[in-house]
């Protein structure tokens, strides 16, 4: 996994950005120890669970490698062809993880910090290795070794690293193709008008193209509408599944049921919560 090897990298940037939070007078949080811990804790917790599953991910791709539409050449566009292909799929895999509450379960802890530097970006789901592999099935189809999707995972990974700060404005035309802290910003804000914006991973052209892109013009308040207000990584990790679980089971009727479990966050039979869709149309 090249990500173990970004991780010193990881560290180093992140008392750089410490340091560099100490130091500034923008109106920014910085870094708070209970929170930095859990994140921390959290992506050490998410890498120890996954390797158990690499084995069955890399046999799923290589299955759907055997069935592949196209015999890929050694030829250079291959691999930018490669780096797209990955982005397009983790567009929707993060996409989905907003519009489906059984999803958005294991995806709200990533967005349960009020701060936002790069020791949030740590803050990993631990069972996304379960449900994610299904969105890069195509990628196989398509003729893209398990290497290479092992490969343009983590380089997307690592770059989606760098866009979790405060520290860095906005960025001028390299922002109308990439992903950018102040387009990732947007994505953790809980302001109505940046509910569910901006799941690109290294791309933000996907958004542009699928309606689903939000410029930073406001300050951004980070964190979740309702947020939970722990440094608890197993309430962190599984509390929203415990929710889902009794909204589900308390619901009238097989629709409500299944409305809790595949409607989007915020669903309610009664009209007591609000989805973001709602929220955003008030405004």
């Amino acid at each position: 996994m090249l990500i173990i090897y970004a991780i010193p990298f990881f560290l180093l940037l992140m008392a750089i950005e410490f340091l560099a939070c100490r130091r500034t007078k923008q109106a920014i949080r910085g870094y708070e120890i209970r929170d930095t811990v859990a994140s921390i804790g959290m992506g050490i917790g998410s890498l120890v669970v996954k390797i158990p599953f690499l084995g069955a991910v890399y046999a799923l791709n290589s299955f759907l490698y055997e069935y592949r539409v196209f015999d890929l050449p050694d030829v250079w566009w291959v691999f930018p062809a490669l780096l797209v292909s990955e982005d397009f799929c983790f567009y929707w895999f993060h996409r989905v993880r907003h519009e489906v509450r059984f999803l958005w379960t294991e995806h709200i802890a990533h967005h349960s910090s009020e701060n936002y530097n790069l020791a949030t970006a740590l803050r990993q789901p631990w069972t996304a290795i379960v449900t994610g592999p299904i969105f890069w099935a195509p990628m196989g189809l398509l003729g893209f070794t398990p290497e290479q999707i092992v490969l343009a995972h983590s380089i997307s990974l690592i770059y989606q690293y760098w866009i979790h700060t405060e520290l860095v404005g906005k960025l001028g035309p390299f922002e109308w193709i990439f992903n950018t802290p102040s387009h990732h910003r947007v994505h953790h804000g809980r302001n109505a008008l940046y509910l569910d914006r901006n799941h690109g991973g290294i791309l933000i052209i996907w958004d542009r193209i699928f309606g689903t892109f939000q410029l930073e013009t406001e300050p951004v308040d980070f964190g979740l509408t309702t947020n939970i207000n722990t440094f608890n990584m197993l309430t962190m990790v599984f509390g929203e599944f415990a929710n889902t679980w009794r909204d589900a089971k308390n619901a009238p009727g097989l629709r409500s049921k299944l409305g809790y479990i595949f409607g989007p966050p915020g669903y309610s039979h009664d009209g007591s919560r609000k989805t973001s869709k709602q929220m955003r149309a008030e405004l």
